[in-house]
């Protein structure tokens, strides 16, 4: 096992269990030498993954404080690891309602900038990620994957470079909801014609043509979501690959 490995599943143990309550908020948590018995790695293993933990607002460290777990107000939530133990622990009604609400508030203004803005090669690619929606709904294949390319390239199409650079940081928070949508029955074939009038209100450069349908879009997204939460069914898991869709 390479010292990479060795320091990514001593973060990712320490993250999950951190998300999942094991270590509350306020608490401490336990000596550098009871994580180094627990574990079965080295101290200096220990030490940088507490500061990957810190760098990602799970804990902070000081003098004769130790090292203590923050609140989940103060996570960073933006970050791809967070997102993944969160879906470890569970997703809750509370998280995705907060991500239902971010996606209301960024995608329609960055939608409304790209139907102004979008080059020739960003409706390329974002036609190209809604060919391979329509090919997954038909023939099968992995709908997710081209359904957050779809919302990449809108955001990207907005050149606007922090929304740019936030389009990163979404993407585990997009990935969790596009999961969700799919185990509904049909889910993505219903959507399918949404993303295209997205689509086709960017190329004809009507804005608030396009701001309607991304709404349309996210609200679908929302009641797909609670209605798969009433079923009480288990939730995706994202550190597994995205289930696909079987052929029509």
């Amino acid at each position: 096992m390479t010292i990479k490995n060795v320091h990514g599943n001593t973060l990712d143990h320490l993250g999950g269990a951190i998300v999942a309550g094991r270590y509350p908020a306020g608490n401490a948590m336990p000596p550098e030498p009871i994580l180094c018995d627990e574990l079965g790695v080295s101290r200096t293993v220990v030490r940088e993954a507490v500061k990957s933990l810190v760098a990602k607002g799970l804990v902070s460290t000081g003098p004769k404080v130790g090292t203590r777990v923050l609140h989940s107000d103060q996570w960073n939530w933006f970050d791809p690891d967070v997102i993944v133990w969160q879906s470890q622990a569970g997703l809750t009604r509370e998280f995705l309602r907060d991500l239902q609400e971010l996606r209301r508030v960024v995608e329609p203004a960055a939608v409304r900038m790209a139907a102004e803005r979008a080059t020739a090669q960003d409706i390329a690619d974002i036609e190209a990620a809604y060919q391979g929606m329509k090919q997954a709904v038909e023939a099968g294949g992995d709908y997710v994957k081209h359904d957050l390319r779809f919302h990449q390239g809108l955001l990207r199409a907005c050149h606007n470079r922090m929304l740019v650079q936030m389009s990163k940081a979404l993407s585990a928070l997009l990935r969790t909801s596009f999961e969700i949508s799919t185990t509904r029955q049909d889910g993505p074939r219903n959507s399918l014609p949404l993303h295209r009038e997205v689509l086709d209100a960017v190329i004809a450069r009507d804005a608030c043509r396009a701001e309607r349908a991304i709404l349309l879009l996210i609200d679908g997204a929302r009641e797909d979501i609670e209605t798969v939460l009433a079923t009480r069914k288990p939730l995706p898991k994202l550190d597994t690959p995205a289930r696909l869709l079987r052929a029509a």
